[in-house]
């Protein structure tokens, strides 16, 4: 079993709502990894995409976190208060012409009709390259894109099994410095994971495909790649994610060991039914020790859910 010092897992909600449920299992899953390892558990606020952050959803997430008995080791960091560090990350990057200007909108790429599925999960725009070898005249820079390879970039997901994308035909070059001037997700993750010293990062399948650009920013920063755990992924009874857009229920607090009990069950975890009457403390210990992982082996996504409708 591993030493507290040797894993470090985390969880990173995005400020956009209340913790729903599909969010608290992500939550709970990493958590209890991390403890079941005896390791460090810290949260993280991907508060960077401020247009998109709703006030007082952080606040109000860490309230949820505190009331379901799940506690941080280290202190909150916000991803808002952390754009120098970016800033240097995307300089290192300019530095060894791994990055590029661009002009092209987003309707600009659809239109080229290039577009195809990405990965197996999602229909993404896959960018064609027209600003690769230079903005075409008459057109200023919007955006920074990193240039990616016509080379498999894989991991192993300790669910998933050996997930590999060609990114340059797969997904194409993509955004690290948004049009708007903020820094895009893919870099600002994984400069803050190599930041906390992050070992394993244990979250939802939905962001199984973003791991490959991940990991290709990693490598070309010189950062340590972490051990991946996609969890399936908790839908409504119209096959959606759980999300603010699909109307997701905020977790109830008012009986933490329903919603905790909740979300073991989705996780296979075969909870005892007493547990009803237990408080919270107690749960968690029971389910850090117990914790099995092997439970959820291949699964991307269970079909339905009846507690986040």
């Amino acid at each position: 079993m591993l030493t507290s010092s040797a894993y470090r897992g985390r969880f990173a909600p995005s400020p956009t709502g209340p913790l729903h449920f599909g969010s608290l299992v992500a939550a709970l899953g990493s958590y209890l990894d991390a403890k079941h390892h005896h390791g460090i558990w810290l949260v993280r606020m991907e508060d960077l995409d401020t247009p998109r952050t709703v006030p007082g959803a952080a606040d109000s997430i860490i309230r949820t976190l505190e009331c379901l008995g799940l506690n941080w080791d280290e202190e909150v960091i916000f991803q808002s208060r952390r754009t120098p560090a970016y800033e240097e990350a995307w300089h290192k990057l300019h530095d060894i012409g791994a990055v590029y200007p661009c002009a092209c909108t987003r309707k600009e790429i659809a239109d080229s009709a290039l577009h195809a599925l990405a990965n197996r999960n999602m229909e993404e725009l896959i960018y064609p390259g027209t600003c690769r070898d230079g903005i075409p005249a008459g057109k200023e820079s919007r955006s920074w894109r990193v240039r990616t390879i016509q080379k498999p970039v894989g991991f192993n997901d300790a669910l998933q099994g050996n997930i590999t994308q060609i990114l340059e035909s797969e997904s194409g070059d993509f955004v690290v410095k948004r049009a708007d001037g903020l820094f895009a997700y893919q870099l600002a993750v994984v400069v803050d994971d190599a930041f906390q010293g992050i070992t394993h990062v244990v979250r939802g399948a939905d962001l199984i495909a973003s791991t490959p650009r991940q990991i290709h920013l990693q490598h070309l920063l010189n950062l340590p790649t972490p051990h991946y755990m996609h969890l399936p992924v908790a839908v409504n009874p119209q096959n959606e994610k759980l999300s603010k857009q699909t109307l997701a229920k905020p977790v109830d607090c008012s009986n933490p060991a329903e919603s905790l009990i909740k979300a073991l069950s989705f996780l296979q975890q075969n909870p005892p039914a007493e547990f009803s009457a237990y408080d919270v403390s107690s749960i968690l210990n029971w389910a850090a020790a117990n914790w099995d992982s092997n439970a959820l082996n291949g699964m991307i996504r269970i079909p339905h859910i009846t507690s986040g409708d």
